[in-house]
């Protein structure tokens, strides 16, 4: 395997993501396709971004104020 290079952007992988972790992924340029080193996910770019997308679904909203607790008590 080539040596291991950043890629143009920094991706987190989605499977450490999904647990929490946030680690930065490689790109192999041969394959045109990303890796994590910590786990075992390879995948395209299109499907790294795809599946940060459904994880970052817990944190949707992360940034939003909520006052009106009510509407969540039974």
């Amino acid at each position: 395997m080539a040596q291991a290079t950043k890629g143009r952007l920094n991706y987190r992988c989605p499977s450490c993501f999904i647990r929490d972790l946030d680690i930065d992924m490689f790109f192999d340029a041969e394959k045109r396709e990303y890796y994590c080193l910590r786990c075992q996910f390879t995948g395209s770019e299109e499907k790294v971004l795809e599946m940060n997308q459904l994880a970052r679904v817990r944190y949707k909203d992360m940034m939003t104020r909520f006052t009106d607790f009510e509407a969540f008590s039974e």
